[in-house]
């Protein structure tokens, strides 16, 4: 049971860090050219709040299965 937890954890940390670094938009170093890119708010449409829901799944279901771990006493 626990390596079927340990392997789910993995699973889903790397899915979480990839769900995080596609929604960068691209913005990368955009505060070193001394443009304000987070002052402007826009609605997430399609894809956007695809990968958005997704990312909050992801990060539910880690959490449950690391206090499962935690339970378990691994």
């Amino acid at each position: 049971m626990a390596t079927f937890i340990d392997i789910g954890l993995i699973i889903t940390s790397i899915a979480l860090i990839a769900s995080v670094i596609l929604q960068s938009k691209g913005g990368g170093l955009g505060g070193l050219t001394g443009a304000d890119s987070g002052s402007v708010f826009t609605a997430r449409r399609g894809i956007e709040r695809v990968l958005f829901r997704v990312t909050i799944a992801l990060s539910v279901l880690f959490f449950v299965l690391a206090l499962t771990a935690l339970f378990l006493g691994r």
